[in-house]
């Protein structure tokens, strides 16, 4: 059997285990999320909105199944012996996380599709998770080429919000040439001049940002820093590449710039808040609301003083009074 014969095979038997429900949540592009639960509740979130139980009653064998599929499509095996299951849904982009027992009562899994629409900042503004003096402040960062971090927990939508961003260093400047590096496919570029990366179980995201360097970019775009690599996006940040991107999984400004310490630590054992000062010269951070998203913080990093990062609180004012 051909290769591609065996991929159509698996993904027809796929959507057939996944039903119609589970497959018209991932073909409706507002949909962002979905969990079954080891109690066999499903869950769908969609932009914008909670997480909301569309039903009850998944039944454990048919979510195994699902399992079992995927990990073939991945070349790979989910057994009690190797219980989880990471990686990502050839077919759909999407990001899939398998469990199965003992670490959990019953098989469960999460799906995190791509996000296929890119939201412009304008509905940023419109829904009311921003204002538009913080969209402006974003687009003259964007203008003027500083480094932003785009901070939040989990399910805030950070990179939903880097998409957003991305799109505006389109419009301003169309010229650059963007090298995008990330882990999964979820970064919404059409630039003309784009290089997208991904890292592998054998090539890191340290190794492409290296190359990167040799990729003649203007601007160096990270879809999550996980690891010692921050060291390298920071370097590479100050070495005349200006203008760059990334997010990272913390709750407040103040905690993204420790949660760069502890990645630096990884792979340095000398401390480097003035390093992460210079080179990081915006934090944004996104937060859930009851029923949205809103932009908790929106400060530049001045630099360090006795030891504690210096901030500019721009959430509530316009670039040109701080620049």
């Amino acid at each position: 059997m051909s290769t591609d014969e065996r991929l159509r095979r698996l993904t027809r038997k796929l959507r057939e285990e996944l039903g119609d429900e589970i497959c018209d949540a991932l073909d409706d592009p507002t949909v962002v999320e979905i969990v079954v639960n080891d109690d066999g509740s499903l869950f769908i979130e969609r932009l914008g909105e909670r997480m909301i139980k569309v039903r009850e009653g998944f039944d454990p064998k048919r979510a195994e199944a699902i399992i079992g599929t995927i990990a073939s499509f991945l070349a790979t095996t989910c057994t009690r012996d190797s219980p989880i299951l990471s990686g990502e849904m050839p077919t759909l982009g999407a990001r899939f996380q398998g469990l199965l027992p003992p670490i959990v009562a019953r098989p469960s899994f999460a799906i995190r599709k791509k996000t296929s629409a890119v939201f412009p900042l304008e509905v940023y503004v419109e829904q009311g998770i921003m204002t538009a003096a913080q969209a402006a402040v974003l687009r003259a960062a964007i203008r003027d080429r500083w480094n932003i971090l785009v901070v939040g927990g989990t399910g805030t939508g950070k990179t939903t919000l880097a998409n957003a961003l991305i799109r505006e260093i389109e419009r301003l400047t169309p010229d650059h040439r963007l090298v995008i590096i990330e882990d999964t496919a979820e970064i919404q570029c059409t630039a003309e001049n784009r290089q997208f990366l991904r890292t592998s179980d054998t090539v890191g995201m340290n190794a492409l940002l290296k190359a990167t360097m040799r990729l003649r970019p203007d601007r160096i775009i990270v879809g999550e820093v996980r690891d010692g690599a921050a060291l390298t996006l920071l370097k590479s940040w100050n070495t005349g590449h200006p203008g760059g991107l990334a997010t990272v999984h913390a709750n407040d400004a103040r905690a993204a710039l420790t949660r760069m310490e502890q990645l630096i630590a990884e792979v340095s054992e000398r401390p480097m808040p003035h390093l992460l000062a210079e080179a990081v010269n915006l934090v944004v951070s996104i937060q859930r609301t009851e029923t949205s998203r809103r932009i908790e913080e929106l400060v530049a990093v001045k630099g360090v003083r006795a030891g504690e990062y210096v901030f500019t609180d721009l959430t509530h004012q316009e670039l040109r009074d701080v620049a």
